[in-house]
């Protein structure tokens, strides 16, 4: 079974279970699916959702940051409810020292140099953990290896 059709089933079986802040979130995420598929004339592969689940709970706790410095602490717990629902579909993520290492192993198999290689180093990075790691965790992972005191 799918990733979409697996959501598709928790979508139904929250509809039985009269779930409404689930199966609410559950709609956003097709929603967000379907424009994507629309949009690009596409069917969307396991990989692709990933991203796209990956891409709604970045927004998701961008939002519980600003509200919770706005103090609206309603609204703040709503969107983590939301995150927690999305983070089912997510694969199990990398530890900080998991991410550390792979970013290290891309480092020296590009030998990059420096804080100028850190383009490229993202570009090749986001490639290879692309949904099963935090970027920003991984974007620190870069910046330390590439930092003047790091490596040689």
């Amino acid at each position: 079974m799918s990733l979409k059709e697996q959501i598709t089933e928790d979508m139904k079986t929250a509809m039985r279970a009269k779930d409404s802040e689930r199966l609410g979130t559950i709609r956003l995420l097709l929603a967000a699916l379907k424009q994507k598929e629309v949009d690009e004339r596409i069917e969307l592969d396991d990989a692709a959702v990933v991203a796209i689940v990956d891409k709604l709970v970045k927004q998701r706790k961008d939002s519980v940051a600003a509200f919770t410095t706005g103090g609206r602490l309603d609204l703040a717990d709503k969107e983590a409810t939301e995150i927690k629902v999305l983070e089912v579909y997510l694969p199990q993520r990398m530890s900080a020292d998991e991410v550390a290492a792979a970013v290290r192993a891309i480092v020296d198999e590009l030998g990059a140099k420096g804080p100028g290689d850190m383009g490229k180093v993202m570009g090749a990075v986001k490639a290879k953990l692309a949904g099963k790691a935090d970027m920003g965790q991984v974007s620190a992972a870069v910046k330390a290896a590439l930092a003047p005191s790091a490596g040689a």
